[in-house]
């Protein structure tokens, strides 16, 4: 969050500990989300690594696919920005977000149920994380990780967003594999769902120090709803987005708890005089039952895919979460 760490105050030896500075000294909003303290901020390195990888990865992939060469123009079309060589993209009516071919990224890593079931390949629960059906689908991702992720690295380190970021993903691909049987999934929205359900249970557990705590919380709740809403949309993986967000939300109470703000104002004083506890008793809680829920999910979620379960023969409806079908389209991921 803010910068700069906390100066002695106060020259003689003989006036004792100083008085605590003011509250206002530790916490503003400057903006509806977080408030700002005195503690440390970190350099954020690991988000712009990630957009790099994805990046590297896309061309990559483009590389790999070689429209030119392994398309046929007669039957669909020809392939889109030929001037760019191996790196054209596939017939816009075969991909519209200017990308490859199924056939690719199936190759490379995609999400598919037969796949990870069937033969075994349970690595592309990570895999599909680092591809992208397009530049408009890597464009529309990457943007949202640098706006949310940069954020978040800032105040509380690489290692705990890192772990965030990975974990939602590969919570969002087990529940994905488990209701989606027809299609193949990629991209990284899983995980950066997983960023958004812990900025919201970032606030929750850390609900004291927050200035404007409405503000913050309906703002985030509007973005996440938005965001969900828009993956009811035919083509759009929303169990990816569904399993990230909870994965997130619950590693949100486990790894960004922060200090109360009663500790925070008293934290300069001696121990002995400090008289307050350093986390709440909700956040304790909230720690213990998110472990309960993860590591739980975590091992129902496994054990069904590794047996080859389908999701939707125990959820009737839960498949209306993806996909809603009307007269204009269809839904078929069932």
């Amino acid at each position: 969050m803010g910068s700069g760490d906390l100066e002695s105050r106060g020259s003689s030896k003989n006036r004792g500990p100083p008085p605590p500075p003011p509250a206002s000294n530790y916490y503003t909003s400057s903006s509806p989300y977080y408030t700002e303290s005195l503690e440390k901020q970190w350099t954020s390195w690991l988000v712009p690594m990630i957009v790099v990888a994805n990046v590297a990865m896309f061309v990559v992939i483009m590389i790999v696919n070689d429209c030119p060469k392994n398309h046929n123009s007669s039957l669909e079309g020809n392939c889109v920005a030929r001037f760019l060589g191996r790196l054209s993209f596939q017939p816009l009516k075969e991909n519209p977000l200017f990308g490859p071919s199924s056939s690719t990224l199936e190759k490379l890593g995609a999400l598919e149920w037969k796949k990870v079931v069937n033969d075994n390949q349970a690595w592309r629960l990570v895999s599909c994380i680092w591809l992208h059906a397009g530049v408009i689908h890597l464009l529309a991702n990457m943007l949202s990780l640098v706006f949310i992720g940069i954020r978040l690295e800032q105040q509380f380190g690489f290692a705990r967003v890192g772990v965030i970021y990975m974990l939602s993903g590969i919570g969002g691909s087990i529940l994905s594999t488990l209701f989606i049987k027809n299609n193949i999934s990629v991209g990284a929205s899983g995980a950066l769902f997983g960023l958004l359900g812990a900025m919201l249970s970032e606030l929750l557990t850390n609900w004291t120090i927050y200035a404007n705590k409405a503000a913050a919380l309906t703002t985030l709740v509007i973005i996440i709803l938005i965001n969900l809403a828009v993956g009811i949309l035919p083509h759009v993986d929303n169990f990816a987005h569904i399993g990230g967000f909870l994965t997130g939300f619950l590693l949100g109470f486990i790894l960004l708890v922060r200090p109360q703000f009663a500790w925070q104002e008293r934290r300069h004083l001696p121990v002995e005089a400090r008289g307050k506890s350093k986390y709440t008793v909700y956040q304790y809680v909230f720690w213990i039952l998110s472990m309960i829920l993860l590591i739980a999910g975590f091992a129902v979620g496994l054990i069904m895919l590794l047996k080859g379960e389908n999701g939707n023969d125990h959820c009737s409806w839960c498949h209306y979460l993806s996909c809603v079908p009307t007269s204009r389209w269809h839904c078929n991921n069932r």
